[in-house]
């Protein structure tokens, strides 16, 4: 591990973690209370994803959807509007919107096959999102002279990941950078992200395998054919699967680094409390 005790990470000159676990438990939130600080470069996964690797995909879509009108198609067409994504930290909506829903495409769904290339398009553009941490470590030092750094993750990490290979090369490479953290949340956390899901389902990345499995599952269970496919149906039958699919393979990743419970993160004031949430941590794995 990068900081194999509490005083290695209390003496560190400079300190990089990384925050892992479903999405909605707070890895954003503590990636902007170290932001704010002015000594915690925050390198966001999901708006490098956005950003560098999908933002062509995403804008082509959009271009494609407008063509479709006939008003907006002429002036694409002469080069009298562009169309461009305002992707920010705080508004990631461009990137769901692109991931899209698997089924009835009147119900604003997407042909399997085109869902599963989407797919496809986001585990590839995640991977070298992640493989390009130990760049923005650099950046941030040397052309920001940021002392500390935090990688801010997204859910789907542990999706591309074989945690209990020690020589899996990408969660090598990780942790040879950063201290990895897995923010972890409890029964009654996951119940509330299951419901908060329920009101509000959003598109989301699957492992492929996991993907096809639910997909052929729900087909069977209801009894309907691709395009009858409800999309938000299911993606809600498909989240609390997803949720259970995805915890023994964020434990298997905190084995390479430590654990913070939701609830401790949620009650610490500020940077100072974090810093001694982690060395407490690093103390109990010691």
């Amino acid at each position: 591990m990068l900081y194999p005790d509490a005083r290695a990470w209390r003496d560190a000159p400079r300190k990089t973690i990384l925050v892992f676990g479903m999405s909605g438990l707070g890895k954003t939130h503590l990636s902007h209370m170290l932001r704010e600080t002015g000594d915690w470069f925050h390198y966001s996964i999901d708006y490098r994803i956005g950003t560098r690797y999908m933002g062509e995909f995403i804008i082509d879509n959009a271009k494609a959807e407008a063509m479709k009108v006939p008003f907006l198609r002429d002036l694409l067409l002469s080069d009298s509007i562009y169309i461009g994504s305002n992707l920010t930290f705080e508004n990631l909506k461009p990137v769901a919107t692109y991931l899209g829903k698997p089924g009835d495409t009147r119900r604003g769904g997407l042909p399997f096959d085109e869902y599963r290339l989407r797919q496809e398009q986001f585990r590839r553009a995640e991977i070298e999102a992640l493989r390009d941490t130990p760049h923005f470590i650099r950046r941030a030092a040397a052309l920001y002279d940021y002392p500390n750094f935090i990688c801010d993750t997204g859910g789907s990490i542990c999706e591309w990941v074989d945690a209990d290979n020690p020589a899996d090369p990408l969660m090598r490479l990780l942790s040879e950078h950063t201290l990895l953290i897995w923010l972890k949340g409890d029964d009654a956390h996951t119940a509330e992200l299951i419901r908060r899901f329920d009101r509000a389902p959003k598109p989301m990345a699957y492992q492929p395998e996991f993907l096809l499995q639910a997909w052929t599952e729900y087909l069977l269970e209801n009894k309907c054919l691709e395009g009858d496919v409800d999309p938000d149906a299911f993606i809600r039958w498909t989240y609390a699967r997803a949720l259970a699919h995805r915890q023994p393979r964020y434990a298997a990743m905190a084995r390479w680094g430590i654990t913070l419970t939701a609830d401790s993160l949620a009650g610490a004031p500020d940077a100072a409390a974090v810093d001694r949430l982690i060395a407490q941590a690093l103390e109990a794995r010691a």
